[in-house]
């Protein structure tokens, strides 16, 4: 199929190129995002997802986004591993699900530590089975402040928790689902690593960037194997780290104020629902959605339009001609 040329100042054009061509029924995509039209059409094909004798892993699962996949994930019939770092919230988070009739494993973890996850990883097996599905949901939002005046141990740990850590756990569980044949993994990114940089939040958007990069090394090495690896934006939401971005930027003035004009923005219009996020997760586990692999996918009726991310260029460097 001839690849089209779509330019970025044309949405209404590009959302009628995605939602057609971009469907997994007509192939892979031919851009670099994925907007309504194309996860309308798969829920349009798949209803209702079967995850029955699934097994799931929820990293950030104590609380906010995480917590919501993993009730999502279990609902459809997935046995679910709650990974945090928070043992007490774990548990609680446990018996709750448990009393809607849920099976789950509560696992503390710190992600961004090889061993922890390493451990983590023989206890699922142990005690669940081998996962067919990763999403990695925890994060942080990392230091506020100018790039000269930042504290490199929370620059680092940010880099820790929202790049090592999906890097971590997508080493462990990638394995055992090639060899099944059949996986999904999510990671939670952000549109913050596809607008344009600016001050003050160079941890957040580089971790961000730098997952959304791995993201595609890895499904470039998941083609046809049944595994997709994708990234998400998961919408502008009232969460724990809206209300620390709101205060760390009225902290710091006028060198904040694109981030103190967002927070604004999110309380004035409430924020996306989380559920949208949950609803673009479950879609990804449908079997409609086996050719989505390598993409940066939007909740559907977002805040934010899609923007294009990439895959929007047919060139290919000399070296491949």
């Amino acid at each position: 199929m001839e690849r089209k040329k779509i330019h970025p100042s044309a949405p209404k054009l590009l959302q009628e190129c995605l939602a057609l061509a971009a469907s997994p029924l007509a192939g892979a995509p031919l851009c670099g995002i994925a907007d309504d039209g194309m996860i309308q059409k798969i829920k349009t094909e798949s209803q209702v997802t079967d995850l029955g004798g699934k097994i799931a892993v929820v990293t950030g699962a104590s609380r906010g986004l995480g917590q919501r996949v993993a009730w999502r994930l279990s609902q459809l019939g997935a046995d679910v591993a709650l990974l945090a770092r928070s043992e007490a919230a774990l548990q609680h988070l446990q018996q709750k699900m448990a009393a809607h009739g849920a099976r789950t494993l509560a696992v503390p973890v710190d992600v961004g530590d090889p061993q922890s996850v390493h451990r983590a990883k023989g206890v699922i097996e142990r005690d669940l089975g081998i996962p067919s599905i990763l999403v990695n949901a925890a994060g942080v939002f990392g230091p506020i402040d100018l790039v000269k005046d930042s504290d490199p141990a929370a620059w680092i740990e940010t880099m820790r928790i929202n790049t090592i850590g999906p890097y971590l756990t997508c080493r462990a569980f990638v394995g055992g689902m090639m060899d099944r044949g059949w996986g999904r993994i999510v990671n939670v990114s952000s549109a913050a690593a596809l607008h344009e940089p600016g001050p003050i939040n160079s941890a957040y958007g580089t971790s961000k960037a730098a997952l959304n990069q791995f993201t595609r090394h890895l499904a470039s090495e998941l083609k046809g194997t049944g595994v997709t690896a994708n990234a998400i934006h998961p919408g502008d939401v009232k969460t724990d780290m809206w209300e620390y971005i709101k205060g760390a930027s009225q902290r710091l003035g006028s060198a904040a104020e694109a981030y103190s004009k967002w927070a604004d923005w999110v309380q004035e219009t409430g924020g996306d629902d989380p559920e949208k996020a949950a609803n673009l997760i479950a879609d990804l586990m449908s079997e409609n959605a086996a050719g989505v692999n390598g993409r940066f996918l939007w909740i559907q009726d977002g805040l934010q339009s899609p923007i294009p991310s990439w895959g929007e260029s047919e060139d290919l460097p000399p070296w491949r001609e």
